[in-house]
């Protein structure tokens, strides 16, 4: 037996999402339609067009905000420091911490010539003349440690040898291949206060 040309559509549309198969798209499906209310459903939808709608990307920094210019590229009272990312998924990470008071650049990719992107498919450009427009004296590398990540870093680093900024990489208290969305704020706490010049 077939389900209905409507509820199938729907457990289709939750596949989509990364991490939910078949079995978690068809529990979703059923939750949706047999647990919650028309008005929750309502919301639910008006909540997935808005994130399509009304978020978009910092014309400074890159990161995922509903402004033009994000909340942390504004205030004032941020230090001349950069911390670079790969995601914004990252500065969130970070900002848990409490330990950088400074402002954040979000590369939105990483260098990854088997992937055929270059530097040119980042957000990097805009980082050079950050540091120069904003009087940045110390630029802190926090990529993930992969392949792309320190292929990244080392780009990064080489294209900043003639500035008088600080160059330095976030220690590794991260594990090699992790991610830093995914670390806890101790092991993030570490890497900030293990970073080293580059």
């Amino acid at each position: 037996m077939k389900y209905p040309q409507a509820l199938q559509k729907l457990i289709d549309s939750f596949q989509m999402f990364p991490g939910i198969g078949p079995k978690t798209a068809e529990r979703l499906a059923f939750f949706t339609f047999l647990k919650l209310k028309d008005e929750d459903v309502a919301q639910f939808a008006k909540n997935l067009v808005g994130v399509k709608s009304d978020i978009k990307r910092c014309s400074n920094c890159g990161a995922l905000t509903d402004q033009d210019v994000c909340e942390i590229c504004k205030d004032p009272n941020r230090e001349p420091k950069l911390i670079v990312v790969e995601s914004s998924k990252n500065v969130i990470a970070f900002e848990k911490t409490k330990m950088h008071n400074g402002k954040y650049h979000v590369l939105n990719g990483l260098i990854s010539p088997l992937k055929g992107i270059s530097p040119d498919e980042i957000n990097f450009r805009s980082l050079l003349n950050r540091i120069q427009n904003e009087n940045i004296q110390e630029i802190i590398i926090a990529t993930n440690a992969t392949i792309e990540g320190e292929m990244t870093a080392l780009y990064i680093k080489k294209a900043l040898a003639s500035t008088q900024a600080k160059v330095s990489r976030i220690g590794y208290g991260l594990p090699a291949g992790g991610d830093i969305e995914y670390a806890d704020e101790i092991t993030l706490i570490k890497a900030l206060e293990g970073r080293k010049e580059m």
